[in-house]
């Protein structure tokens, strides 16, 4: 269990985040277009999952178009931006912005993704929804970054994830 905290209440997610060197767990997540993507569709390839409760957000909002700013100048790098919005509407979001470099993959029928990358918050306001976070996945799916973000209203820690990528 880990704790985050929503406008200073505590709040408490299932499971831990994986460790740094860790294996991370498989995921399955869906696409606007309703196609499931797996962590093993991106074998040799680093995977950003950029985490959060909801694009109905301003700071969920701005988090996806720093990441989409920030995606175009990666090599070999996909970010996936995670939360329990509905596909369609992650999907609407992204089109009415012109994000075109990231991809919104939703874990509303996978409770699994929440659950193993400990990011389901099973109490407070928000309780259901996923904590904020930032995991980053190497080429061969080990957890080379992750940064739970303490206060869910802050964005997360945008330059130390990017310099990680840029190793």
């Amino acid at each position: 269990m880990e704790t985050v905290y929503f406008k200073g209440t505590p709040c408490h997610t299932y499971g831990a985040v994986p460790a740094v060197g860790a294996k991370a767990p498989n995921f399955t997540l869906v696409t606007p277009e309703l196609k499931e993507v797996h962590a093993t569709d991106y074998k040799g390839k680093r995977v950003v999952l950029n985490v959060f409760p909801s694009l109905d957000t301003p700071v969920c909002a701005a988090g996806v178009r720093r990441f989409n700013k920030e995606a175009s100048t990666l090599d070999n790098t996909v970010v996936l931006c995670v939360s329990m919005d509905l596909p369609f509407a992650a999907g609407r979001f992204c089109t009415a912005e012109g994000l075109k470099d990231v991809t919104p993959a939703s874990a509303f029928r996978s409770p699994m993704f929440a659950e193993e990358y400990g990011l389901q918050l099973v109490d407070g306001p928000l309780a259901g929804l996923l904590a904020r976070a930032v995991i980053i996945l190497d080429e061969d799916g080990k957890v080379m970054y992750r940064d739970l973000v303490e206060e869910i209203t802050e964005e997360p820690k945008y330059d130390e994830a990017l310099q990680v990528l840029r190793r």
